[in-house]
């Protein structure tokens, strides 16, 4: 009896029902993604040559044609993402050089879930779930990087792979409400490789010069291994930005007494060096032993230039609040940063079942960074000022596991980690209201909190089973304790904060048949969001709209909601998050995937920064000041849609192209701000991605494009404030021409199609109404690389 093929989840109509899920997203977002065809675990040889025929075999008739054969294998990245017990989406080399991306956001911004802030086709900061600053959790080789640290710092060539956690676990750790993202830096194999790459991006006229190397050898026949990566680039980018600022008084009644219109032209002109360096040592001691020795060093520098014209109509007399003090402002700067690493890596076994891993790491990275500003009015001068920043973290961690396999398919692991960093900052402003006066101390800043030295120490402990019951079912248990303490002395005083979590970890899996082809995944957890430092003891930062000090004004006057002071809150309590996990995930024979992935977070003590008016001691009134605050609770869900398959598996006549495809949802409200658009931070309603490459059969070139869309978005930051955020529509691809399999060259685009991009606010208060608007331009990438292995 013939059986027949069940239709209920094939990939062509998953991928056209994430196309045509609503008629809103049937315009802008692309349907369901497929990612290639599963590579080999090892890397996947060329073709051979037909074999010679048997002397015994049957002649071949010469109009006989051969049938075409192709052999399928599995990835190693899929592989690891199907025996996970927890979701987690593995990200290869394969799929991190696909596209020849210059930044980690640039390959993120393609999986489920995953949107980048900033500019289009400019990286930013990474975001999972759309949730905003400090919901995802970002780890390199699984630990955290100092405060200043930024993923985009780090080349793709350095990088081994890309692990996604979208739940947390108890080793990985629970300060991960969204997610949490590892970067897994190149490791030291077995495989020999001299590799260099040269390339050339092209932005606005602008060279960017890029080259990398990377090595790995044996170091002798008893497994010992390195690796040597080195990337330096040379990076220049101008942009243009056109803002406006509308104010309107009303009276009682809602009536327009007063209306005025602020338009600034900005243009800005950023210069950036940086090399970076990674390597690892990999040492085989007696009784199967390892010791890995990982530095890594990262040093850039950075000149910009930026000025501004500001004009104002109609204009105000100078006794109103709102009267602009300068017209024109430039301002010229420069920077340093240099951070180094070393981190040691000892892996024990104690038995056949027992295994102990313990690593002890050391950090510093240093910050300078010096502008100098002047404004004037357009016919005199009105202010300069000069700012010199040095802040210095020196960091450790250690951790230790114990690993421990019985023999009833249990796997225990038990855990202690311990990470301390110190920052030292230093601050020296002078401003001067004579021209070509040296300057006095800004006195404002130097007498409430200029200086800063702050440490913050975390201690942890975990236990972890993971276990199989039978074929079909897999679980996880975790218990995760951390204790947080923050400590702070300047001029403001001393300040301390301190909190701790326990939060339990359950995740499980149930395989819809023995090979796992099909399986379905639910996650129950608890997470949890920590002040970052800068929350807790950031310094005063006070308007230049409606700076104190200036001589001509009173000692201290009233700001409005749209120009705020900055500073910190040392009271902040952690986020906490109650999260619900489930996944379906169909594993297809030839390489394919489908998933569809729900979630759902219950937040409580979220904080938000908000702008609120209140009594400062460095003012007679009360002014507006931006801080870090718990507001309340909010809640957030959705689903996360996915496929990759090759298109001539479902359609006989195709070309063997590889689709990519994903559609992710979000919804959320916070509580105690009025709707409807009352959103987590800057969370989209939807993102979406389509992406599709081909290598032809006749000539050794591989072709490839991808399309992601974030819609436009409303944003109730308090019942004062709502903020517009542009949408983003970037457009990639690339052509790679492999001369043999030691060359390649390859063209990339990134952001084809570039559109302006920009935010704007609306700011409402007692008597007085902002609208304000700025837009930028975005544009190109191209860039030209050449791979040749030696």
């Amino acid at each position: 009896m013939t059986r027949t093929r069940r239709p209920a989840l094939q990939p062509l109509s998953f991928a056209l029902l994430l196309a045509l899920g609503s008629s809103a997203w049937s315009q802008t977002a692309p349907p369901a993604e497929a990612p290639p065809q599963k590579a080999p675990t090892s890397p996947p040889a060329p073709a051979s040559p037909p074999s010679r025929a048997r002397s015994d075999a049957a002649p071949v008739k010469p109009d006989a044609r051969l049938d075409r054969v192709e052999i399928q294998g599995t990835s190693r990245d899929d592989d690891q993402r199907r025996a996970s017990t927890a979701s987690k989406i593995i990200i290869g080399r394969e799929e991190i050089e696909r596209y020849g991306d210059s930044t980690i956001g640039e390959v993120l911004k393609r999986l489920p879930g995953v949107t980048t802030g900033g500019r289009p086709g400019r990286g930013g900061e990474i975001r999972m779930r759309g949730m905003g600053s400090g919901y995802t959790q970002i780890l390199v080789n699984g630990e955290r990087m100092p405060p200043g640290f930024s993923l985009d710092e780090l080349p793709p060539e350095q990088i081994e792979r890309i692990e996604v956690m979208r739940a947390p676990t108890a080793e990985f750790g629970a300060r991960a409400i969204a997610g949490t993202i590892n970067v897994v830096l190149r490791e030291a194999l077995q495989r020999r490789l001299n590799e260099v790459r040269v390339a050339a991006a092209f932005e606005r006229d602008h060279v960017t010069p890029h080259l990398s190397w990377t090595r790995n050898d044996k170091l002798d026949d008893n497994g010992g291994a390195y690796n040597f990566t080195v990337n330096a680039m040379q990076h220049k980018r101008v942009d243009d930005i056109h803002s406006t600022s509308l104010t309107q008084l009303v009276d009682p009644q809602g009536n327009v007494t007063r209306q005025t219109l602020l338009t600034n032209l900005g243009h800005a002109d950023d210069q950036r060096k940086s090399l970076n360096m990674t390597g690892r040592l990999q040492l085989r001691l007696d009784g199967g032993d390892t010791l890995a020795i990982q530095p890594f060093v990262m040093v850039n520098r950075g000149t910009s230039a930026s000025q501004f014209n500001q004009d104002q109509t109609p204009a105000l007399p100078t006794t109103d609040l709102d009267h602009i003090r300068y017209t024109d402002a430039s301002t010229d700067g420069s920077s340093r940063a240099a951070m180094a690493r070393l981190n040691l890596q000892w892996n024990k076994r104690i038995d056949e079942h027992s295994r102990l891993e313990s690593r002890v790491g050391v950090g510093r990275m240093t910050m300078n960074s010096a502008s100098h500003r002047e404004e004037d009015n357009g016919l005199a001068f009105y202010r300069t000022q000069d700012d010199d920043t040095r802040s210095r973290d020196t960091s450790w961690s250690f951790s230790t596991k114990l690993t421990h396999q019985l023999d009833n398919e249990h796997n225990l692991v038990a855990g202690l980690e311990g990470e301390g960093t110190r920052r030292n900052q230093t601050r020296t402003c002078l401003q001067s209201y004579v021209e070509g006066s040296a300057g006095a101390p800004c006195v404002y800043l130097a007498d409430f909190g200029d200086n800063v030295n702050a440490s913050t120490r975390r201690f942890a402990a975990y236990a972890q089973d993971e276990w199989s019951l039978g074929k079909q079912w897999g679980f996880y248990a975790g218990l995760r304790w951390e204790g947080i303490k923050t400590e702070s002395t300047s001029n403001l005083g001393p300040i301390s904060n301190t909190s701790s979590v326990l939060t339990p970890l359950l995740h499980a899996v149930y395989k819809l048949d023995e090979k796992s082809k099909e399986q379905i995944r639910a996650s129950l957890t608890r997470s949890y969001r920590a002040p970052n430092l800068n929350d807790i003891v950031g310094r005063l930062s006070i308007s230049n709209r409606y700076a104190c000090g200036d001589p001509t004004q009173p000692p201290c006057t009233t700001n409005t909601i749209d120009s705020p002071d900055r500073m910190g809150n040392p009271g902040l309590k952690p986020e906490m998050a109650t999260g619900v996990e489930i996944g379906y995930e169909k594993y297809l024979s030839k390489g394919g995937l489908l998933s569809a992935n729900f979630f759902y977070r219950r937040i409580t003590d979220l904080i938000r920064s908000q702008a609120m008016l209140e009594p400062v001691p460095y003012s007679p009134v009360p002014r507006y000041v931006v801080r870090p605050r718990n507001i309340g609770d909010a809640t957030t869900y959705g689903v996360e849609l996915e496929a990759k398959f090759r298109l001539d598996e479902y359609l006989t006549d195709a070309l063997p192209v590889n689709l990519r495809s994903n559609l992710s949802l979000f919804h959320s409200a916070v509580d105690g701000i009025q709707g409807p658009n009352n959103r987590l931070d800057q969370q989209p309603r939807y993102t979406a991605n389509l992406g599709a490459d081909y290598r032809l059969r006749t000539l050794p070139l591989t072709l490839g494009a991808s399309l992601n869309y974030t819609p436009s978005n409303l944003l109730q930051q308090s019942n004062q404030v709502l903020a517009d955020i542009d949408k983003k529509r970037v457009i990639d691809a690339f052509a790679m021409w492999t001369f043999s399999p030691a060359v390649a060259l390859r063209v990339s685009a990134s952001n084809l199609e570039p559109l302006s991009y920009g935010n704007g606010s609306l700011s409402i208060t007692p008597g007085r109404i902002v609208t304000s608007e700025s837009t930028g331009r975005s544009f190109t990438v191209w860039q030209v690389r050449l791979e040749m292995k030696v």
